[in-house]
Order: structure tokens, then C-alpha cells, then sequence
């Protein structure tokens, strides 16, 4: 059975190769705590780890805590949050530090069901808290994860559209020990960011090359049913975070001040339309201006 092959594979060969090679990596550090591993899911989701870095520092500093974070406005929460895009994450950081410190005494709960009903915190998130803050068991699932079990376990070069299965692939490679399984998680996620990559796998330093299905078969060039990223340059996305840049930087300002020389006016105004739809910018007395709360 291919999965107690792998699962084999993960217990004698990735989990030393993992102590042995793991980036060092702030949120892995002992006692890194709830509420920074938290903060560093947040600012992961979709955005490079040497991005993330720096910032996850400079918020830590400046709320070392959820409560802390909760007493600030939520603007300086859009603020701090500059130019890691998608920053809605950081209205939701915000409110789930409320949510935090309102309903759970301002520490970070440890249930998974908990943490669900945090704004802004899905499956991944929740399952990733409740494991590398806590120490429990469960499986979690990110796309690196997925990638090493679409070629490790059923031999294709790219894992299909994202569903329950894969908690259940990964749940059936985890070993029983909470902490054991926590390695294992990290450990997997580790191999499919440096070595099992998307577009060059390095199969040649692969700790599991010998048990991978995928490998086994010839690396065979399965479809890829990813979907693609839209393009940054010139689109919507990029409209609305140079509107909020221009807010952080001068502060409260009339809509036609906002961005005037952007190369597409009705980009421009729906992107103020879109921002101000999702809450991270507030319309008030004439100016545009940060939320603030």
C-alpha cells in the first residue's frame, strides 16, 4: 500500500532530514507562542516567507499581544500591514484579536472549533495554531503539503483542486504521538517548499525519492489543474493597494486627490468602491481615510 510506504518513509528518513535541514524559521523557534504563530499564518497565506519576516518582527514588537492589538484602531492595524498585499487579512487580524481577547481572556484558544470562529481564520489556519502553537495532532494541509502527497502517494506531478481528501491523506501518514505528528506536519510542508517545489523539483536530494510513487513511475507529467494567478500589473488588485498606500502615507483625503493620476479613473474609483465595500477604508465629511473602528 502506497501510504504505509510513505508513511514509512516519513518516519526513518524526512523527520531526520527535517531536524537536520529545516530553515530556521522565527515561528519555529521554542516558545515562539500562540499568538505570534498566529500572526505569522496570517501574513503567510499567499505571500513569500523572506517578505514575512520582517514585518511579522516590527508587529510583534508593537502588539506582542492580542489585547494589545484589539486597543489600537483598526487602521493602524491597515497601517502596519504596508505592502504585504491582500489587506483585508490584516481587518481580520484585528478583529480576531478582538474576538480574542472579548471571548477567550485574551489568550489564543487551542480548539480547533475555537479557532474557526475567529474572523478571518479557515481550516488551514485553525488546524496550523492548534499544532505548531500546541502541539497537537492534526493533519494540516497547505499547498506544499499537498504537492509532496500528489507525487509521494498517487504518482502525479501536481495535486488536483483542494478537498477533504487531502486532510484525510495527510491524517494517514501522521504517526499516533502528538508531538511526532506535529514534526511530521512541519516536516512535509518543509520538503515541498525547498525540495519537492512546483516547477523544479529537486528529486535528486529528496529524502523519500526512494518510496515516492511519483518518482516510481518516471515523473510522469500529469495535468496541472492549478489555477493561475491574474496578473498583478495592471489590475485591480494593484489599483486598490496604491489607493491605500496613499491613504497610510498622507492620511484623510478628498476621493479626486486620491491616486489623480492613475491611468484608469474608472480602475481607480472601482477600487475605492471595493475598498470601501470591504472596510478598510472609510468615506467621511468629503475624505477618504484609514477605519478606524
Amino acid at each position: 500500500m502506497p501510504e504505509l510506504v510513505v508513511r514509512t518513509a516519513l518516519a526513518e528518513t524526512l523527520v531526520p532530514w527535517y531536524r537536520a535541514a529545516a530553515r530556521e524559521l522565527p515561528w519555529r523557534a521554542p516558545g515562539f507562542g500562540a499568538w505570534g504563530v498566529l500572526v505569522s499564518e496570517f501574513m503567510l497565506q499567499q505571500t513569500p516567507v523572506s517578505r514575512v519576516i520582517p514585518h511579522l518582527e516590527a508587529w510583534l514588537e508593537r502588539w506582542p499581544t492580542p489585547a494589545a492589538l484589539a486597543a489600537d484602531a483598526p487602521a493602524e492595524a491597515v497601517r502596519q500591514w504596508a505592502n504585504l498585499g491582500y489587506p483585508r487579512r490584516a481587518l481580520w487580524l484585528h478583529r480576531a484579536a478582538v474576538e480574542i481577547r472579548d471571548r477567550h481572556a485574551g489568550v489564543v484558544p487551542r480548539d480547533v472549533d475555537a479557532l474557526l470562529a475567529l474572523t478571518g481564520i479557515g481550516d488551514y489556519t485553525a488546524r496550523a495554531v492548534a499544532v505548531f502553537a500546541y502541539g497537537d495532532r492534526h493533519p494540516v494541509v497547505d499547498t506544499n503539503t499537498r504537492r509532496v502527497i500528489a507525487r509521494a502517494v498517487h504518482a502525479r506531478a501536481q495535486p488536483g483542486a483542494p478537498s477533504r481528501r487531502d486532510l484525510a491523506d495527510m491524517d494517514g501518514l501522521l504517526p499516533a504521538d502528538d508531538e511526532a505528528a506535529a514534526v511530521m506536519n512541519a516536516a512535509t510542508m518543509e520538503l515541498g517548499a525547498v525540495v519537492c517545489t512546483a516547477r523544479s523539483p529537486r528529486c535528486g536530494e529528496c529524502p523519500i525519492r526512494d518510496a515516492c510513487a511519483w518518482v516510481a513511475s518516471g515523473s510522469p507529467a500529469t495535468p496541472d489543474v492549478r489555477r493561475r494567478q491574474a496578473r498583478y500589473e495592471g489590475s485591480d488588485r494593484q489599483a486598490r493597494g496604491a489607493v491605500l498606500r496613499a491613504l497610510r502615507e498622507s492620511g484623510p483625503l478628498p476621493q479626486e486627490a486620491v491616486i489623480p493620476d492613475w491611468p484608469d479613473a474608472r480602475q481607480r474609483d472601482r477600487a475605492i468602491a471595493t475598498l470601501v465595500s470591504d472596510g478598510l477604508i472609510e468615506p467621511e465629511d468629503g475624505l477618504l481615510q484609514l477605519p478606524r473602528g
